[in-house]
């Protein structure tokens, strides 16, 4: 990639897993407009129910997580969050309709197996037996396997997951030993082995530009991941944010890969997947051909919600559970309360832990709509949006930043092809589709908010 453009467009800018950008959330929305939120959702699109669950222990930090979360130390502080994490769920349930089916359970942190099975398992049964689930739905959970025997593997297996994501992160250990991020507890290839026996869908993740990582070195990690062949392997892109988490001022010291290096891994790494046979899904995934992301992608269908990326046949409403977690409703998103002593104290008194959230108007649903159809299929066309927001085209523009000047000069710099029906990203410019998505972003024009960079 040209030096030049590099430098022009590696600047701070929304990763979009939302929109408007979690840190447009405000204290407005109170308890009381999420219940009715929830009541409302179950008249809205998209019908199927999605659940997230967020357990935030962990055994040590890794200095490179932006995620809320904190170290295992008292057991009886475990126990209180766990009852009051089911008794949130037990609190939202009842306003689902129960014709409604679970297309999504994901289990995130934290590291959610710092819980014994059992614990996992009680609440997918708490769920499970309330609602139907879609043909094929998808019940996955993030694992550490600095801490998973086999025992371990087999229980979870059992206890109703069917898609398992390993945090990897690196094969090479020093790169992990310098982020503070524990070795995998038996071989990773064993854990496959494991895996693939009984018949579970595998993700391996790996995250690049950490320090000591080159080129050479992260090549040599993806090559390893090949040669085990998960189903998909997600690379993603470490996000430098002290100002969220102090612990990251380590890896500081010790040095992080320039904006060129970073990239040069980037690209390594992607072309060492495509040449494997492996489908690149959006800015970080790379999935078998068979995949069902892949599909959605060549029918320009994919899409994606807080789980990360889905089809439209996957993805549901989230209804999120435990201390940040974020519910994305069809209209509104709300926040749970980051203090885990007020989280247990509120749940435990009958209310929505609700700490933030941020109900969207008519133009940044539009906005949502097309930016999500960049960031998941690098292109828009502005028909089809009309036609899914029961809106006219020239609706649909005015809900946006639109520039016809900006958007020539990212066609000129060979970024987009754009005409007055569509967008589209040029595929050796996608690790800039942050950037044009934001350039389409109202709420991003005098913004001071801070970002990562998407390089």
């Amino acid at each position: 990639m040209k030096q030049e453009l590099l430098k022009k467009y590696s600047i701070p800018v929304p990763r979009y897993t939302s929109y408007p950008p979690a840190n447009f959330f405000n204290e407005s929305l109170s308890a009381g407009s999420y219940r009715d939120n929830i009541v409302k959702s179950n008249e809205q699109n998209p019908q199927h129910i999605s659940i997230y669950i967020h357990i935030p222990f962990c055994y040590q930090m890794c200095f490179y997580c932006g995620c809320n979360s904190q170290l295992l130390k008292n057991d009886h502080v475990i126990k209180d969050y766990i009852d009051a994490l089911k008794k949130e769920i037990r609190m939202v349930l009842p306003l689902l309709d129960h014709s409604r089916k679970i297309s999504q359970i994901h289990y995130g942190g934290g590291t959610p197996t710092s819980q014994p099975v059992s614990v996992l398992k009680e609440i997918n049964q708490m769920i499970l037996s309330e609602f139907e689930c879609i043909q094929n739905p998808e019940i996955a959970i993030e694992c550490h396997p600095g801490y998973m025997d086999e025992a371990y593997w087999d229980e979870l297996i059992d206890a109703g997951f069917n898609r398992i994501s390993i945090g990897v992160q690196d094969f090479d250990e020093d790169v992990l030993k310098a982020s503070n991020r524990k070795l995998s507890r038996i071989p990773v290839a064993d854990i496959v082995k494991i895996l693939k026996d009984r018949g579970m869908s595998l993700n391996m993740d790996f995250i690049y530009g950490l320090p000591l990582q080159t080129p050479a070195s992260f090549a040599k990690t993806i090559n390893q991941a090949i040669s085990l062949k998960p189903d998909r392997i997600v690379t993603f892109s470490y996000a430098h944010v002290p100002w969220v988490n102090e612990l990251q001022k380590n890896l500081e010291k010790i040095g992080l890969p320039s904006v060129s290096v970073k990239n040069e891994i980037y690209e390594t790494a992607k072309q060492l997947l495509i040449d494997a046979g492996y489908k690149a899904i959006g800015l970080d995934h790379f999935v078998q051909p068979g995949d069902e992301l892949y599909e959605a992608l060549q029918s320009k269908s994919l899409h994606r919600n807080f789980q990360g990326y889905c089809t439209r046949r996957t993805t549901g409403q989230v209804y999120a559970f435990g201390i940040t977690g974020i519910s994305q409703l069809a209209n509104a998103y709300s926040q749970n309360t980051k203090d885990l002593n007020t989280y247990i104290s509120q749940v435990n008194a009958g209310q929505y832990p609700i700490a933030k959230g941020y109900e969207l108007n008519k133009d940044e649903q539009i906005t949502r709509e097309v930016i999500a159809s960049l960031m998941c299929n690098y292109t828009v066309s502005w028909r089809d949006i009309a036609s899914r927001m029961d809106a006219s085209v020239d609706e649909v523009k005015s809900a946006l930043n639109y520039n016809c000047e900006q958007l020539a000069d990212f066609k000129k710099d060979g970024v987009i092809e754009f005409t007055e029906d569509y967008i589209t990203v040029v595929p050796e410019a996608a690790p800039f589709v942050r950037n044009v998505a934001a350039s389409l972003d109202k709420l991003m024009l005098n913004n001071e908010k801070k970002y990562s960079k998407p390089v």
